[in-house]
């Protein structure tokens, strides 16, 4: 079952710089989880591209996240137009099904930690116009906005400005990373849709990156989406493709219309993937046994599709 794929998360920005002494790679063709010669044999194709910093990359990289982040914007914008054939910028939910239409795929910068811009909220709105349109509040650190899964307690005055900030200029709150405090310290005070574009089921999975019943439908409450997760830390043991639907299945027993659901893989930032899942070019596998488990065809291309398309047409200044 071959259907658009709309990806809300990957790391695909800081694997293409090279980590470690691996070489970097381009856009196109590479030996990465992502690259456009595999995704354009899906019936369609929009990715968010996380541009992914923290305080630690001084110490993994001896280099500042600051650096870091203009290299990733550059990567990716660079390789976006290098393949100008193949896939353009989206700024908006038109652009996206506009490309769509035109036989081309689409990126979408997002930003995963705000380590790259010094947690400032007065450089949001230069990032928008940049085209950065999600933005999660931190990573795994506790930093000057936010505590987060691993370590706990909520928002900073600071942090409660960068929310307020966010959505004034119409940029989505990415709750993924996030502490339990943190959450519902932003549930508290959304304005807007609040999306986790990589978490999965707790119930399902009791892991601390992973949403519990009450945070899932929170999100729901606000016409947000969670984003499906291929990590395999964040699915379960002996993780495969069936453990995948396990999630998505157990998110459809507490929102059976499936609004909420949508795929956030991780790709490039996981270290292991589910067993049948090799890259980009592998999701209409996860649709094909979403179908054989007997979803309908309908809210499959809702997950697949529809379902982020629909959260980021909220994406406005």
């Amino acid at each position: 079952m071959n259907i658009p794929v709309f990806d809300l998360h990957c790391d695909t920005s800081l694997s293409m710089l090279g980590r470690g002494h691996q070489p970097g790679q381009g856009l196109r063709s590479n030996k990465l989880h992502i690259d456009l010669e595999r995704a354009s044999t899906l019936a369609g194709y929009c990715q968010c591209f996380a541009c992914f910093t923290t305080p630690q990359m001084q110490q993994w990289y001896q280099k500042s996240p600051v650096e870091i982040f203009e290299k990733e914007i550059d990567a990716v914008l660079t390789q976006v137009h290098a393949n100008a054939d193949l896939i353009s910028q989206a700024f908006s939910a038109a652009d996206v099904s506009k490309n769509l239409e035109e036989g081309r795929m689409s990126a979408i910068l997002t930003i995963e930690g705000p380590a790259g811009f010094g947690f400032d909220p007065a450089l949001l709105e230069d990032l928008w116009n940049i085209g950065f349109r999600i933005t999660t509040l931190g990573w795994n650190e506790k930093n000057p906005l936010t505590g987060s899964h691993m370590t706990g307690g909520g928002l900073t005055d600071l942090g409660r400005e960068y929310v307020k900030e966010a959505q004034r200029l119409g940029m989505l709150i990415d709750v993924s990373h996030i502490s339990d405090e943190g959450f519902f310290d932003i549930m508290d005070m959304t304005q807007g849709s609040v999306i986790a574009s990589h978490s999965n089921s707790r119930t399902v999975r009791g892991h601390s990156r992973n949403l519990t019943d009450e945070m899932f439908m929170e999100i729901v409450k606000t016409g947000g989406v969670a984003g499906l997760n291929l990590y395999t830390d964040f699915i379960g043991e002996n993780a495969d493709i069936d453990k995948c639907c396990d999630h998505v299945f157990h998110f459809m027993e507490l929102d059976p219309s499936g609004r909420g659901i949508a795929l956030g893989g991780d790709l490039d930032g996981c270290e292991t993937i589910p067993a049948g899942f090799e890259g980009i070019q592998d999701y209409p596998k996860l649709s094909a046994r979403l179908l054989q488990r007997g979803l309908d065809e309908k809210t499959i291309r809702d997950i697949f599709w529809n379902n982020a398309l629909g959260v980021i047409s909220k994406c406005s200044m």
